[in-house]
């Protein structure tokens, strides 16, 4: 401990170090501080809760937190002049996400088309009876099967091939010719087109696709009621310039100009390639996702994008009958969009999966998996689930032994 502040004439401290002449505070000896290595990412970290069908999914926002807020804004805009509409609740693009929409249609076409190419050099099975997969020539022998005739096979998986949609969920949803329009009726749910949920996605925030028309305003509308609004008229506006954000899009490849890697060089370059498209798809989606509202069913895994949900009755999860088939609408979080799909990581050692040290072994999404696999970097973000700092032992006799 330090003595109190010391003037030039008394008796120094023990144990401290005066300058005299001037008054000064006594300075204790240097203590070395250990250095604290800080990182956003845990060492390791449990998977994502998975929800019984029976359980509604949370809310991303906790309901009282949404209330609180409301209730702030409705105090702060008291006595206020009333604030238009910004953009794209007005019916206008929001013209920094343009680029953004481009770039993860892009990221997406790129995306399906290596992974097709990596599953040529990178086995992926997947189970004949239920969705699971495994990225690797054998599948692993864990006994999670809940398919068709499981107790017969006490839960032991049948391995084959499965397809890029296996890896890649094709999460869809209805496209909107008017984002602002009416909700879509039940009688009407086979007559509207459902296209994956990312590219409606995208066309909403500004990607033009000549198969998928949608509606583009240039004023913003004007509002007649609390759910109402017209038009404003665009008859005085000159013509269309052609859009500056508008870029070249890619196209998927079919199965037979599916050309795989030749060398591990080229596979490798394919699997950095595929990755870093993979992480501009989702990082893209999420800041899509904060300028265009996304809505999720808390009882099922639809998706819609838009405003508010559609009234298509087809919900067929726990209770629905309750609910007359209706969808249970909550804000929707950047996994309910696209899927990560995780999957039993291997070691890197190439020995196979042993059913007794499931607990050792960390698990990563499907395309993570198989660009490791394919000779990709491990980003960052993963290796918490992965494991990767956790020693696997050689045996059961020696996992006994681990405290």
């Amino acid at each position: 401990m330090c003595t109190p502040m010391s003037y030039a004439g008394s008796a120094p401290a023990t144990g401290c170090s005066l300058r005299l002449g001037v008054p000064a505070l006594t300075v204790c000896r240097s203590h070395q501080r250990a250095a604290i290595i800080r990182n956003e990412h845990a060492q390791n970290a449990d998977l994502p809760r998975k929800y019984s069908k029976r359980e509604k999914k949370p809310f991303p926002i906790p309901v009282l937190e949404l209330r609180r807020r409301a209730k702030e804004r409705m105090k702060a805009a008291q006595g206020k002049p009333k604030q238009p509409l910004p953009p794209p609740k007005n019916g206008m693009l929001v013209r920094r996400l343009i680029p953004v929409a481009y770039k993860v249609y892009n990221a997406r076409i790129l995306l399906i088309n290596n992974l097709r190419k990596l599953m040529k050099v990178v086995p992926v099975k997947g189970c004949k009876y239920c969705s699971e997969i495994h990225v690797g020539s054998v599948g692993h022998p864990f006994r999670t099967c809940r398919g068709m005739m499981a107790a017969q096979r006490r839960g032991e998986h049948d391995w084959g091939s499965t397809l890029v949609e296996a890896v890649f969920l094709p999460v869809e949803a209805y496209h909107l010719e008017d984002r602002l329009g009416k909700r879509i009726p039940h009688e009407q749910r086979f007559a509207v087109p459902r296209i994956p949920a990312l590219v409606e996605l995208c066309i909403q925030a500004g990607v033009d696709l000549p198969e998928y028309p949608t509606k583009r305003r240039r004023k913003p509308i004007i509002k007649i009621g609390r759910n109402e609004f017209v038009d404003a008229d665009e008859d005085d506006l000159p013509e269309a310039e052609p859009d500056r954000f508008e870029q070249t899009l890619l196209e998927e490849l079919h199965f037979d100009e599916v050309i795989a890697p030749s060398t591990p060089e080229e596979t490798a370059a394919l699997a950095e390639e595929t990755i870093e498209a993979w992480e501009t798809v989702r990082d893209g989606a999420l800041k899509l996702m904060k300028g265009y509202a996304v809505r999720v069913c808390g009882y099922c895994p639809e998706v819609h994008v838009g405003p508010t949900g559609h009234k298509a009755r087809n919900c067929g999860a726990f209770k629905h009958q309750q609910r007359n088939g209706q969808h249970g609408w909550q804000a929707a979080v950047l996994d309910d969009l696209i899927p990560p799909r995780y999957v039993w990581h291997m070691p890197e050692s190439g020995e196979e999966l042993q059913r007794e040290l499931k607990t050792f072994y960390g698990q990563a999404p499907a395309v993570v998996e198989m660009c490791i696999q394919g000779g990709a970097k491990v980003p960052e973000k993963y290796k918490c689930t992965m494991r990767l700092d956790i020693g696997i032992p050689s045996s059961l006799k020696e996992a006994e032994m681990v405290i």
